[in-house]
């Protein structure tokens, strides 16, 4: 038990505690406070007493949450006190476990050969850091010969024919036998030697006796027929219950008529608890699980591979949101009207970064975590690059790279998801809603924690890891869902980690260890990796501090193995352009506007088309322009076609005029717009003559100018003025966007300040609902009897008079003694606290109130009466 706060007197023994209220009202501070850690749905709000925290701590919702952080031992260790005996001593518990002769019980399959000593060892050796666990958790109470399950918890695990027990029991004889008939019971009592009783209850005791005195009933079992044996061994480690004819066979009928089998309904019959405990050897379930599955490794590879291969892909997913952010400068595709990208947008989004649609989302996903992309919120609503990519274009590579990873570990969303229905059997879109799943930042976190425990450059088995999971969040049997769903979050982690350069060749690289959150008790595990958002950070020396510690030394260790951005291409006489690297920003710009991706890899080529460099002059360049600037960044002399290529695109742009009519072309060659009307590919734009240098169509000058373009013309367009309109490479952004906030799972975790401050609040609470009080007068709250004053009533709220509030609150401001209130607040909710008065005047008592440990000011007429303390 725990250390108990108040000793009992001098030679006598502490009584145990009656209840969950009076265990935990014995538990030290610290104890409490790692209660509210664990569970901090309790703190929320805080507890008016002890008993509130109980009555909170033994609720459904509380008590299924609790149960699902536990893991595989301690929720087996669950199980079984769940089918012990309420209460149970610590030697059933131990018997439940390990079994009554070390774990070599009978019953086909019942967990392996020659590692029962061992494993029943493990047992011995796990079952007291369980029992603590749970009553840790106050999901036990009671000390080591009394433990009592919380009572929600029994309901929740214990067998029943709706939701069977991952232990594989059915009900006890008691339960089995409740409905059975006197006759009957009696029946069973004399076939297996018993002398019968009076009355069904003891006949059941008498009967449950037998069950599991193992001398007797090994020697009921020795006279069972073989065929008889293997019906019970069926049913041994469950499902207990079987069905049976109207006219049972004989091996059945023999297990009938013993009792070794009852009858739950027609038809149906059950092996009883302590039945199948005798036939398993005291154990409660199959195979005891003490010890977690550790991560195996599947290879292992040189550090220094690891690395650099997780920065090469690093740089590839850089340069993969970059090119989506490029993709989208002018405004990306619509919005649908449910929220979320259209299926054939992300499959021309996928074509665009040369990725299948799978990964194309997961880079949408990421760069929507991070901030980077949002719907513009517009009437026509499309999504666009937010301010805040432009800020984050400006940061090193590495710094880069550090608030992509920081945003994935911290996001909820999951793009594993999309294309999947929701349960509603809605498709799940792309940036859609229905895509958060609270368990995904602490699924990340745990698997990368799981692959930092290999040796560097160790890569894990997959299956490893997933089972080491499992052992610690397992499935109640009624999660399976959940339980699916951790696995295929870990199961997208680790693939996520290897394309985001987290992980290379499968091993965790040292910038994806640094991202981990500092050690075990630092911080809690829920809010350990802090989202680094990128309108934080200024773009100057205080940016990498704003990433937060982990991400940080992150973009440290990464920086040296990044490629430094060239200032140079290499062009060929083929019209084409060879980056052997990351080229410098202002370079990549250019020459993303004046030529075409050709292909990427270790090196991006360009190619220069007649289209490319018309799109450079539309921008406002110059030929003379083009020609320096390759001049300048080519370690190349440029080739004569390429000179060529610019000079005659340059000449004939902006030849032809389009301006608003509808539309209009003017051209001082009339012979090059008869030559446009005579062509058959013009039909579709509407064009007639209104004069012999200018044309009018019906299609919108957009539309006008990609026709002509096609049609191998370098039209230009001009404004209302007559002067040329150029068209640069523009940036739509949408307004400034915060990234989405992660859905929490469930409360966060109270901080150090909020524990202790909980804590004390509590304890004071609880000190005025439980201090000892003098007896009230007749009349009073404090209750009287005909024969005079008697005891409060523990929790009721004092009443006395307005006058005797006055005049007690007046001599306890003489005599400084403390005093029992109620209080009623202003919105109506009734307290009790423990004041000591210092002045009354005005209808007001300043007092210290021992409950909120501090000065405060009491209108009297919110005072619902007043009570003395005891001396003591």
């Amino acid at each position: 038990m725990s250390t108990e706060d108040h000793p009992a007197e001098p030679g006598t023994a502490p009584a145990p505690p009656r209840s969950l209220a009076e265990d935990l009202r014995s538990r030290p501070d610290p104890t409490l406070a790692a209660l509210l850690r664990t569970r901090p749905d309790l703190v929320t709000p805080v507890p008016a007493d002890l008993t509130q925290l109980a009555t909170r701590a033994a609720t459904r919702a509380s008590v299924v949450r609790a149960l699902e952080r536990l893991d595989r031992f301690a929720l087996q260790t669950a199980q079984a006190l769940a089918v012990a005996p309420d209460p149970a001593s610590y030697q059933e518990l131990r018997t439940l476990m390990a079994g009554d002769d070390g774990g070599g019980g009978g019953g086909e399959g019942d967990g392996g050969e020659g590692d029962g000593g061992d494993r029943h060892r493990d047992v011995e050796r796990a079952l007291p850091a369980a029992v603590a666990a749970l009553r840790d958790q106050a999901l036990l109470w009671g000390p080591d010969d009394r433990l009592r399950l919380v009572r929600t918890a029994r309901e929740l695990l214990a067998p029943s024919p709706q939701h069977p027990s991952a232990t594989g029991l059915g009900p006890t004889v008691a339960e089995a036998a409740a409905g059975m008939s006197p006759v009957r019971m009696q029946e069973i009592l004399t076939a297996v030697g018993l002398p019968t009783t009076a009355d069904t209850v003891s006949a059941i005791a008498a009967l449950t006796g037998l069950f599991t005195d193992r001398t007797h009933m090994s020697a009921l079992l020795d006279d069972i027929p073989a065929d008889s044996l293997d019906v019970l061994s069926r049913l041994v480690w469950g499902p207990p219950y079987g069905q049976v004819t109207a006219d049972p066979a004989p091996r059945l009928r023999t297990l009938l008529d013993r009792g070794l089998l009852l009858p739950t309904a027609p038809g149906t019959v059950v092996l009883p608890r302590e039945v199948a405990l005798h036939l398993r050897a005291g154990r409660a379930h199959r195979r005891a699980e003490p010890l977690p599955p550790a991560p195996a490794a599947a290879a292992t590879h040189r550090p220094q591979v690891v690395d650099a291969t997780a920065a090469g892909q690093a740089h590839t997913a850089l340069a993969t949101v970059e090119e989506l952010l490029k993709a989208w400068d002018g405004g990306g595709p619509a919005v649908l009207r449910a929220g979320g990208l259209s299926v054939r947008d992300l499959k021309r989004t996928a074509v665009t970064l040369d990725v299948s649609e799978p990964d194309a989302a997961f880079w949408l996903e990421l760069a929507y975590a991070a901030g980077l992309l949002a719907s513009d919120g517009e009437a026509e609503e499309r999504y666009a690059p937010t301010p805040a990519s432009d800020e984050w274009l400006r940061l090193p590579a590495a710094e880069r790279w550090a608030s992509l990873a920081g945003a994935w570990l911290a996001a909820t969303r999951t793009a594993g998801l999309v294309g999947g229905r929701d349960t509603k059997d809605r498709a799940l879109a792309a940036l859609g809603p229905g895509l958060d799943r609270s368990a995904a930042p602490e699924v990340r976190q745990r698997v990368l924690s799981l692959l930092a425990e290999l040796p560097e450059g160790a890569a894990p088995d997959p299956e490893s890891v997933l089972a080491r999971l499992a052992w610690e969040r397992p499935s109640r049997g009624d999660r399976a869902g959940a339980d699916d769903l951790r696995a295929r979050l870990a199961r997208w982690t680790l693939t996520e980690a290897e394309q985001l350069g987290v992980t290379g060749r499968g091993a965790l690289s040292a910038h994806g260890r640094a991202l981990l959150p500092p050690a075990e008790g630092e911080q809690p595990s829920g809010d350990a990796v802090r989202r680094p958002t990128v309108g934080e950070r200024p773009g100057d020396a205080a940016g990498l501090l704003a990433l937060g510690k982990g991400p940080a030394d992150a973009a440290r260790l990464l920086a040296p193995l990044l490629p430094e951005p060239l200032d140079h291409v290499l062009l060929q006489a083929d019209l084409t352009a060879v980056a052997p690297g990351p080229l410098q920003r202002p370079l990549a710009e250019v020459l993303g506007v004046l030529a075409d991706v050709e292909s990427k890899g270790g090196a991006t080529v360009y190619r220069f088309t007649p289209a490319s460099v018309r799109r450079a002059l539309d921008a406002g360049r110059t030929a003379s322009d083009l020609h320096a600037f390759l001049a300048e960044h080519s370690r190349t002399p440029v080739p004569q076609p390429l000179t060529y290529l610019i000079d005659d695109v340059a000449r004939r742009h902006g030849h032809l005029r389009v301006g608003a009519a509808s539309a209009y072309v003017r051209c001082d060659d009339d012979a090059l717009l008869r030559e446009i009307l005579a062509d058959k590919r013009s039909a579709g734009l509407r064009l007639r003559a209104l004069a012999p240098t200018v044309l009018a169509s019906a299609a919108d000058p957009a539309t006008l100018l990609e026709g002509l373009r096609a049609m191998g013309y370098a039209p230009a367009a001009e404004s209302a003025e007559g002067d040329v309109l150029i068209t640069r490479a523009d940036a739509h952004r949408t307004s400034p966007r915060t990234p989405p906030a992660p859905v929490p799972d469930g409360p966060p975790v109270p901080d150090t300040t909020l524990l202790a401050a909980a804590v004390r609040a509590i304890r004071a609470g609880d000190r005025a609902a439980t201090a000892a009080r003098r007896p009230g007068p007749a009349g009073s709250g404090d209750s009287a009897g005909p024969a005079g004053p008697v005891e409060a009533v523990p929790g009721a709220l004092p009443r006395t008079s307005a006058a005797e509030t006055l005049a007690t609150m007046q001599a306890a401001v003489l005599t400084g003694e403390s005093l029992w209130i109620g209080y009623v607040n202003a919105e109506g909710a009734a307290s009790q606290r423990v004041i000591a008065p210092v002045k009354v005047e005005g209808g007001f008592v300043t007092a210290y109130d021992h409950t909120a440990d501090e000065v405060r000011t009491y209108p009297l007429h919110r005072v619902t009466g007043v009570a003395e303390l005891e001396e003591d």
